[in-house]
């Protein structure tokens, strides 16, 4: 049992982690410290916020802003500054365009 989920989550990983973010108002409570770029190139993830819960699937920024806190799968605060920034988004209009630019920090949303 144990290597059938073992292989589950190999080959699977993108059913397994959703984006269920919350949005804190203290940076201290946060699990990411985001910047809002104002340029798709200077961005790390191309974010397209869903309307529903269930389409915030996988980790190619299809993300879905949840009320509650116990609802979500991390906790985000945006900052005013770049470099104070772990993660630089851009949201997009289209769900086609969200995903990865900098594929090394994806590890930051597992």
């Amino acid at each position: 049992m144990k290597k059938l989920l073992l292989v589950f989550i190999l080959i699977f990983p993108t059913l397994i982690f959703s984006q269920k973010i919350f949005v804190v108002d203290r940076e201290y409570n946060s699990d990411l410290k985001i910047f809002v770029v104002n340029r798709e190139y200077n961005s790390d993830l191309k974010v397209f916020k869903v309307e529903r819960e269930y389409n915030a699937e996988g980790n190619e920024g299809l993300w879905f802003f949840v009320e509650r806190e116990y609802n979500s799968d991390k906790k985000v605060f945006f900052v005013d500054r770049e470099y104070n920034s772990d993660l630089k988004i851009f949201f997009v209009e289209r769900k086609y365009n969200s995903g990865w630019k900098n594929v090394s920090k994806k590890h930051l949303l597992y």
